[in-house]
């Protein structure tokens, strides 16, 4: 789920503890060293309140998952007394303490890691996606997650030369990260519009989208096109239940919850 910055922690808090998931794939999370609390993000297009420390909050209320983050860019945020902060950006997965770790590999599939001093832009910020391989012992198998937050582009989200790149980069990453035989899970904030060519090119590496033209937003989010999250599969028939969460509603996103 893309997580909003944290902006709705009062109900994503709760959510997150209750969620009983072995592996959490989390967009828009942020960290600041030393921080905590709440800031101001700003760029050209939008303000946002965000949590100072998105992974922090996360990591208190999952005690018995190992988080794993990897930042995008930083930039400039102002704390509640109007004080400047430097603030990491990027995605984070969460495994349970039950599943070894056996790989983890993270790339960039749009630009490369950025730090903004005096503002954030509001176009071509750098996109990075977050592989996870897990062993999964009561189905003695491996499986390889990858989390990932696709290229915001405010003239829309249909298709471009850039996405085209961001999508045979994040091919490249899973073949990448997974070994032979894993089941595999791309999943999270992609920005892209159902009949993107990146569905095609994910295809020929063998993954299967699951969410298709559902609505994957929130009351929160007040446009009206309804797609932005996805979730891909390298078996379908391994797929128990998939859910595309409209309640509660702890971001502008609605969270996909994937059983295999």
């Amino acid at each position: 789920m893309n997580a909003w910055g944290g902006a709705l922690l009062d109900g994503l808090g709760p959510w997150l503890a209750a969620s009983g998931a072995d592996v959490l794939c989390l967009q828009e999370v942020t960290r600041t060293p030393g921080l905590h609390g709440w800031t101001r993000f700003a760029d050209a297009g939008r303000t946002l309140p965000q949590r100072a420390d998105l992974l922090a909050d996360v990591r208190e209320r999952l005690p018995r998952h190992e988080p794993i983050f990897a930042a995008s860019d930083a930039g400039p945020v102002h704390d509640g007394h109007g004080r400047p902060h430097r603030q990491r950006f990027g995605v984070a997965t969460l495994v349970a303490e039950t599943l070894p770790v056996a790989g983890i590999r993270t790339g960039f599939v749009h630009g490369a890691y950025a730090e903004y001093r005096d503002a954030w832009p509001n176009d071509g910020r750098p996109r990075n996606a977050l592989a996870v391989r897990v062993f999964d012992g009561d189905a003695e198998r491996f499986v390889t997650v990858v989390n990932l937050h696709g290229l915001r582009d405010p003239r829309g989200k249909g298709d471009t030369p850039a996405r085209r790149a961001q999508a045979e980069r994040l091919a490249a990453l899973v073949d990448g990260a997974r070994g032979d035989g894993d089941l595999t899970v791309v999943c999270g904030d992609l920005n892209l519009l159902p009949d993107s060519e990146t569905f095609a090119i994910l295809g020929k590496i063998g993954l299967t989208d699951l969410v298709g033209t559902a609505d994957t937003r929130t009351s929160r989010y007040p446009k009206p096109l309804r797609h932005a999250s996805y979730l891909l599969v390298s078996d379908p028939g391994a797929v128990a239940r998939f859910e595309i969460a409209a309640s509660p509603e702890v971001s502008d996103h609605r969270a996909l919850v994937l059983d295999l």
